[in-house]
């Protein structure tokens, strides 16, 4: 696979994010449903959106992974939260932190939505590429 990341502005560079990625001679894509904070048994977590947000991140590994791609090809990471006052006032080095474990520079986009399933705060949806 061949990956170039696009970002022309100058602010781009104080994001954790990148404006585009052009993939080229890729083996695979991974376009996996939108993960959230659920345990092996499939109970949603009660807990606040920095603890969903760990485990949310932990079950992406793990579908990534049982895939057979590695969490470095994502090229796009989606985020929704029923606050995102909130994912930046306690979510923001952790969900940094993984980007930054993983060597991610991923195309990505931040939405507010009024509900997620089971009253939960945090999904992230991914596209993976090999």
């Amino acid at each position: 696979m061949e990956k170039r990341t696009v970002d022309p502005w100058i602010w781009g560079e104080r994001t954790n994010s990148v404006q585009a990625v052009e993939i080229k001679q890729a083996a695979g894509t991974l376009y996996c449903s939108g993960q959230v904070a659920l345990n092996k048994e499939g109970y949603p977590s009660t807990a606040d959106m920095r603890s969903q947000l760990l485990q949310t991140f932990e079950n992406l590994e793990h579908l990534i992974r049982e895939a057979g791609y590695e969490c470095q090809g994502i090229v796009r990471l989606n985020v929704y939260t029923t606050s995102v006052a909130e994912f930046f006032t306690t979510c923001t080095d952790v969900y940094q932190a993984w980007i930054a474990q993983h060597g991610i520079k991923q195309a990505t986009t931040l939405l507010e939505v009024q509900g997620l399933f089971a009253g939960l705060t945090i999904e992230l949806e991914a596209t993976v590429v090999k």
